[in-house]
């Protein structure tokens, strides 16, 4: 469960360069990108329930006070603020062993008392051998004098003693392992166990975090202080995945042409679902992030051809308004025409479909209502404008919903299955006015919602690998689970990679060859 100190109501309406992605849980929920961390490393089932804001719990609060539930009182942190925050952490403890909370910001912040507060309250309410408080703590390496500084640790520590708050354990983020004295040194300041001060180092690799936590006697510590038996711990599929990571048979390069670039946490759960991708073909993942908006002017030596080529795969991710679509389109067209694995998701598929009406049906000005509302051929339009729905929040298609797989196509056979769900988290649909003249020009849609209103995933039959969905399967990836449309992409990549460098290295053997050519 994660807290987030900050006044927004949730980060759907913040700019991903302030907040980095938008994590979408089943239910709908648009929550920080951390949940999506304890979603892939835990597999736990997560909601709108495990995600809270400030925002969210002063509106909640304030809906209460005005509709005269707290019967003439005077509403105050403690402990009206308090007691909703301890409610949403005994929900979502009810059905679980054990519930793990995170306090986001930093210890001293003034927005996050209230729930520094809440949690010692917790403590006093369920005793010690039921609450457990790990603090996060700084260890820098100071270079210039050669040694590693406890003094931060001390502080904050000392901060949260002033709120009544005395950590259990402390993970001490650093970049080299802690020897004993300093751990020593650190316990007896910080009034804890020498063993309970655990090197939280620095890894090459985020999946290797479990091994190293593992390794530091992490899990065992917090069993022994809940006081819970300690099963057979079995690491074995997180040291496969990290022997992956750093033995990898080859590399495979995918260029993502997106409009966020400049911040790789706007696509976090993208990048880490291509890497699942790749682990699950032993494949060492390079990206490269492309500026959607550079393709559209580049000449010469810049142009968008020369920009794109090169790669194994093109990928066009979500994003939201006109900036830097025509760059995209650049980017579909050149994927579709030289044969190279695409995948589109979400704005994606909108602009395959836009740019297949283009260049391929002949609808020379179709586009997305959303860009362009007088568009003549709108083959992408807002569907929920025939229902007068106008608020910016109200009219986004959020959360799990069922889609249905036509029989014989790539979908399909990736899949293997007839129904899937998926997380979506958009505004704008494919136009099935422009379903005949699509599919009769190529393209094939194999998968829409069971009552035929949306589609959900296209795709190109004539194409070694082309397909667009209109969901967000990043979502749902996971590095001991990759998902099946990243894993197929990243494979299909791959193969067109291997043959691609093996027809270059024949016509540089040719060339060599030819009679009356000068060797060097």
């Amino acid at each position: 469960m994660k807290f987030d100190p900050y006044l927004n109501v949730d980060p759907g309406t913040m700019s991903p360069f302030q907040h980095g992605e938008v994590f979408v849980t089943d239910d709908g929920a648009e929550t920080d990108l951390d949940l999506g961390h304890y979603e892939r490393f835990t597999h736990a089932k997560l909601s709108r329930d495990n995600n809270w804001t400030t925002g969210r719990l002063y509106e909640q609060i304030i809906a209460k006070e005005r509709r005269g539930d707290y019967l003439g009182k005077t509403v105050q942190v403690i402990p009206h603020v308090t007691n909703e925050i301890k409610a949403a952490m005994k929900k979502v403890a009810q059905d679980v062993d054990v519930a793990i909370v995170e306090v986001g910001g930093t210890v001293g912040d003034i927005e996050s008392l209230p729930f520094m507060e809440a949690i010692r309250q917790m403590r006093q309410e369920l005793g010690r051998e039921h609450t457990l408080f790990v603090h996060v703590t700084l260890v820098p390496f100071i270079a210039a004098a050669q040694e590693l500084k406890t003094k931060p640790t001390q502080h904050s520590v000392k901060e949260l003693l002033s709120i009544g708050i005395q950590p259990d354990i402390l993970l001490c983020r650093t970049d080299r392992f802690l020897a004993k004295d300093i751990k020593s040194k650190i316990a007896l300041f910080c009034n804890v166990a020498d063993e309970a001060v655990i090197t939280a180092k620095d890894v090459a690799s985020v999946y290797e975090v479990p091994l190293v936590f593992a390794n530091e006697g992490v899990d065992t510590l917090v069993l022994k202080c809940l006081h819970m038996e300690a099963k057979d711990r079995d690491l074995s599929k997180w040291e496969d995945i990290v022997h992956r990571v750093y033995n990898p048979k080859d590399t495979v390069t995918i260029g993502i042409v997106g409009k966020y670039v400049e911040y790789e946490d706007s696509y976090k759960s993208l990048k880490e679902a291509l890497v699942h991708g790749a682990l699950a073909h032993n494949l060492k993942l390079q990206i490269n992030w492309i500026e959607a908006e550079g393709l559209e002017t580049a000449e010469g030596d810049k142009s968008y051809e020369a920009q794109l080529e090169g790669y194994d795969g093109i990928l066009v991710p979500g994003g939201f308004g006109k900036r830097g679509i025509e760059g995209m389109l650049l980017a579909i067209r050149y994927a579709r025409e030289k044969k190279v694995p695409y995948f589109g998701i979400c704005l994606g598929m909108q602009t395959a479909c836009i740019e297949f009406a283009r260049n391929v049906v002949g609808l020379a000005e179709a586009n997305s209502s959303e860009f362009d509302p007088a568009t003549p051929h709108r083959v992408i339009y807002k569907l929920r404008e025939l229902r007068g729905v106008e608020e910016l929040g109200g009219t986004m298609r959020l959360g799990a919903w069922p889609c249905k797989i036509e029989p014989n196509t790539l979908a399909h056979k990736i899949y293997g299955k007839s129904e899937i769900s998926e997380r979506h988290r958009h505004r704008y649909e494919f136009n099935r006015e422009y379903e005949e003249p699509m599919t009769a020009a190529g393209m094939r849609i194999s998968g829409s919602t069971p009552d035929g209103t949306y589609v959900e995933m296209v795709e190109l039959p004539d194409h070694p690998h082309f397909i667009g969905c209109q969901f967000h399967p990043e979502f749902k990836s996971k590095p001991l689970e990759p998902h099946p449309l990243f894993r197929t992409f990243v494979g299909a990549a791959y193969e067109y990679g291997v043959k691609r460098r093996a027809e270059k290295e024949t016509t540089a053997v040719e060339m060599f060859h030819r009679p009356g050519k000068v060797r060097v």
